[in-house]
């Protein structure tokens, strides 16, 4: 066989190349750069038919063990997983339209209703195809009410008794739960209990011996791993997306760090499950980042340890004991921290102590960093929450603080979680002490604190600033805060603030602890030389 050079070659198959690329451009990628190798290495050396090929399978082998390894295969997950995730659909009573709004949105109404399973979005509810029957007023309802569909959603069987994970946001405030199980049989569901501060909730279906899942280990979930996931979008059943865990332990929840992923993740997918290679559930899909509405590559999912804690108490009682402190915190900035002496950026900022709270009798103030609780240490601020949160109420711990410049350990009995009052800023205009100081320095003006402001702050001391401008007002200072300390260093009055000023280093930032109102906070000034 005679061999041409690769200019004649290329010029011969141009014909073939213009007929792949009407098709599709990878086509003619592989002709022109994988065919023409294959024939210029047949080139080489005039072999055998028999030869040739076996020279070609060992390059391509070669090349697949090398540097390309082979997508996984998602069939036998999806056989394993598929029988235990079930469709949600949920009811809500809604008030009855006064009249329709014509038969053209009836049948667009209805066609979305048999395309995706939910009504059209801002559509007024309660509209069927014509002569399609209407859903019965519930029994004792009031006048003007019916039952309409609320949403679609996913959840997953638990046990083989009727228990079903899925998150909160899917059946709270329904008045009733259909579950559909991948035979398609149906039944009603009773809500078993909801906690909404983690979105997860259990629900209960009367059957026996259905297919359950298995659960993972989270902390064995790596970056990069591939994950797949099944559930409801749209209404859609049994639809199966897959890719791989994007990051861990991803703050966006109060109580829960979440797994984020870039699993095509839309609605209808929540509450069903994350699963690994392994066909074991790792995470329950629930929320998604996105500036459309639908998925735009990020998806975030309970940890399934975490819900399953969560499951377990709601199975128990049908609600969560949940820790608490009664402070409010914030994060601890890298300038904060280095002024401060803390070393490193860590612990939680405590702003504001509640009234007759654990944290209070435990003798916590504001101004604190929590840095440890039970020796389990604060990196951020986050971590308060969650580990408070997972420790029973009347618990009693160790909390370490760092408090100008020590730290201090101190003994509080946890509380049990409940909605904490929003605290008001208070306007003390009208109690204003005649002694006024001025420090051009730092564009402040202060007072002293009477008694009364004292007793109302439930502070030992400190001067309240009048006014602020130039250096304040950078660091954010306003008529009515309460200086507290000055460079770790306690203020009790104005003469204290005198020594404290005196001493400091003008080209230098100081921190400043504040309370406005009932929060305290820490901020950076930097005194101008004047």
């Amino acid at each position: 066989m005679g061999c041409k050079s690769e200019s004649e070659l290329r010029s011969s198959m141009g014909n073939f190349e213009m007929k792949s690329l009407t098709k599709s451009r990878p086509a003619k990628w592989f002709v022109s750069g994988a065919a023409v190798a294959v024939f210029m290495m047949v080139c080489a050396q005039p072999w055998s038919g028999s030869a040739m090929r076996a020279q070609a399978q060992s390059t391509v082998s070669k090349d697949n063990s090398g540097a390309v390894r082979s997508l996984p295969d998602f069939t036998d997950l999806v056989d394993q997983v598929g029988p235990s995730v079930v469709n949600i659909r949920t009811l809500e009573r809604i008030q009855k339209p006064a009249a329709s709004t014509g038969d053209q949105d009836d049948e667009m109404q209805e066609l979305f209703k048999r395309f995706f399973g939910i009504p059209i979005p801002n559509m007024p509810p309660g509209q069927g195809a014509p002569g399609a029957p209407k859903t019965p007023k519930p029994r004792g309802a009031p006048r003007g009410e019916e039952e309409q569909p609320r949403g679609v959603g996913s959840g997953f069987i638990l046990s083989s008794d009727g228990y079903i994970m899925t998150n909160a946001h899917v059946v709270d405030e329904s008045v009733k739960v259909i579950v559909t199980l991948p035979d398609k049989r149906e039944f009603k569901a009773k809500i078993v209990g909801v906690d909404r501060r983690t979105d997860v909730a259990v629900v209960k279906i009367d059957a026996s011996n259905l297919p359950s899942v298995k659960i993972g280990d989270v902390s064995k979930l790596r970056v990069g791993e591939w994950v797949m996931a099944i559930g409801s979008p749209f209404g859609l059943d049994n639809s199966v997306t897959a890719g791989i865990v994007s990051a861990k332990q991803r703050d966006t929840g109060e109580f829960l760090p979440f797994i984020q992923t870039d699993v095509a993740i839309n609605p209808g997918n929540s509450g069903g499950p994350l699963i690994n290679m392994r066909g074991e559930v790792v995470g329950i899909n629930s929320q998604i980042y996105s500036r459309s509405g639908g998925y735009m590559g990020i998806s975030f999912s309970i940890p399934i340890d975490e819900a399953i804690r969560v499951s377990d108490q709601l199975r128990a009682s049908g609600r969560v004991q949940r820790g608490r402190l009664g402070v409010q915190i914030d994060q601890v900035s890298k300038e904060v921290a280095d002024n401060l002496g803390l070393g490193k950026t860590q612990g939680a900022l405590v702003r504001g102590v509640e009234t007759n709270s654990p944290a209070e009798k435990a003798g916590v103030e504001a101004g604190d960093i929590i840095v440890r609780f039970e020796g389990k240490s604060i990196e951020k601020f986050a971590d308060l929450p969650r580990i408070v949160g997972n420790t029973k109420p009347g618990t009693k711990g160790v909390l370490t603080v760092f408090r100008r410049g020590a730290y201090k350990d101190l003994t509080v009995v946890v509380g049990e979680f409940e909605k904490e009052a929003v605290a008001e800023d208070k306007d003390d205009s009208n109690d204003k002490p005649a002694k006024l100081a001025s420090y051009p320095a730092f564009g402040l003006s202060l007072s002293e604190l009477s008694d009364a402001q004292k007793k109302e702050l439930k502070i030992k001391g400190g001067v309240r600033v009048e006014s602020a401008t130039e250096a304040a007002a950078t660091a954010g200072l306003r008529e009515g805060d309460v200086i507290i300390t000055v460079a770790n260093v306690e203020i009790t009055n104005l003469k204290s603030f005198d020594a404290v000023a005196s001493r400091l280093d003008k080209t230098k930032p100081v921190s400043l602890l504040i309370r406005r109102g009932a929060w305290a906070q820490y901020t950076l000034i930097r005194p101008v030389a004047k």
